[in-house]
Parts: structure tokens; sequence; C-alpha cells
């Protein structure tokens, strides 16, 4: 009777993780304009701060930078230049 309770109880937990975890995407990773950016996170880097001081404060003390996150500084570009002509 135990075995068959925790069996089932196991069986709860893991589908529900199971679930949890099929819902999580990478597009749902939200991209700021300040990337921390160095060895051990590659290019584009660490792209979830809002502010160059909040990157600086995650970089302080580890061998990386700050720069701007390219998919933030590329949306910015003026589109419809074709439309002036």
């Amino acid at each position: 009777m135990r075995a068959t309770v925790l069996f089932a109880v196991l069986a709860f937990v893991l589908a529900f993780g199971v679930a949890g975890l099929a819902s999580v995407s990478p597009a749902s990773a939200r991209d700021y304009r300040w990337c921390v950016q160095g060895r051990g996170v590659g290019y584009p880097g660490d792209c979830m701060y809002q502010t160059r001081a909040q990157c600086l404060a995650s970089a302080s003390g580890r061998n990386v930078t700050c720069g701007i996150n390219p998919r933030a500084a590329y949306g910015q570009q003026r589109r419809g230049y074709r439309d002036r002509y």
C-alpha cells in the first residue's frame, strides 16, 4: 500500500515537472539592451540588463565586459529607406 502511494506521488511530481519544462522556450527569454559579454558567456552574451549600470554591476569582478545587445541595436534602425524614392 505504501509503495503504491509513493509511486502515485512520484508519478504526479514527475508529470508536473515535465509539463512545467515543456512550457519554457528560448523565445520567452527577455532581450534587453545591455549584455554581459566575454569568456564563458559567449556572444551576444547574457542580455538581461535594462541599464548599463546593472550590466556593469553584474560584470564587476568577472573577466567580462558590457556591450549593446545586437538584436536591440539593429532593431532600432530606421526601416523604409526605399519608401523615400
